[in-house]
């Protein structure tokens, strides 16, 4: 099929998306609610374009080509819908740790502040209930990758739900229990899927609180991970001398992103062995 993107005619595979005809074509569209591992549920809305016959903008992310599609990725409609999303976004939650929204933020010159300070917001105590992770919903958009990591797309445990309509939705455990009374097996995939820091691990958690997260300075190593045969790929962010997280690459065959509980979490026993 072939489509024209932004002036530019090109050749698109069968059951591509827009989004995957722009990247293919090097037009950087910007995403929060997507994942490369993850089925696109259409919540952010960033993602619009405009397609020539059709009355809305449509998300680039779930949208499938259409042999002689005419596409705009960056007509002032997209750029005006697009900086609207962001502002409602940034008048609702903290996006202090959500680098990819604020570098957008900048990018369409949306004012965070248009909607005022009495704005309904979703700000709200951090929950700290375990050793691993916590869950600061104070930073949360609603873009449901927690959502599908745990459901059907990887983990399959189905710990993390949507629970309210409107104005109270909200991400919840099964049934609204405490996190350590859920089906959560604190794998970490949720964490990894987060685009804003609303789930985080409790070591970055921990060193940002004391003022001393220093990403910047923080290198990465590629190992494989010891506690199985499987063989599962693993980043090693090492922050003076210390692991600080651990994470896994999206394009591994293994993983696709993925770890289990010992993967992600179980690096402590470097930094806590007994030295003699």
């Amino acid at each position: 099929m072939r489509i024209t993107i932004d002036g530019v005619t090109t050749e698109a595979a069968p059951g591509s998306t827009i989004l995957d005809v722009a990247r293919q074509s090097g037009i950087d569209t910007p995403t929060l609610c997507y994942g490369d591992t993850l089925t696109p549920v259409n919540a952010c809305r960033v993602c619009v374009v405009e397609l020539e016959g059709t009355r809305t903008l449509v998300p680039a992310c779930s949208r499938k080509v259409e042999d002689g599609m005419v596409v705009h990725t960056d007509s002032e409609r997209v750029r005006t819908s697009r900086r609207m999303v962001l502002e409602l976004l940034a008048s609702a939650t903290d996006l202090s740790t959500a680098p990819d929204a604020l570098a957008y933020i900048e990018r369409y010159d949306a004012d965070t502040r248009r909607y005022g300070e009495e704005a309904l917001t979703v700000a709200q105590a951090v929950k700290v209930d375990n050793e691993l992770y916590v869950r600061d919903y104070s930073k949360c958009i609603l873009c449901y990758k927690c959502v599908e990591a745990c459901g059907v797309d990887h983990q399959n445990t189905f710990a993390i739900s949507v629970a309210g309509r409107g104005f109270g939705a909200h991400i919840s455990t099964e049934l609204d229990v405490p996190l350590p009374e859920s089906a959560c097996v604190y794998c970490g995939n949720c964490i990894a899927v987060c685009p804003t820091g609303a789930l985080m691990a409790k070591s970055e958690f921990d060193l940002r609180e004391a003022g001393d997260w220093r990403e910047e300075e923080q290198t990465e190593v590629d190992t494989v991970c010891p506690y199985c045969g499987v063989g599962c790929n693993l980043t090693l962010h090492v922050q003076d001398d210390e692991i600080v997280n651990v994470t896994s690459p999206d394009d591994h065959d293994v993983t696709r992103g993925n770890l289990c509980i010992k993967g992600r979490f179980g690096y402590r026993y470097l930094q806590n062995r007994r030295r003699s």
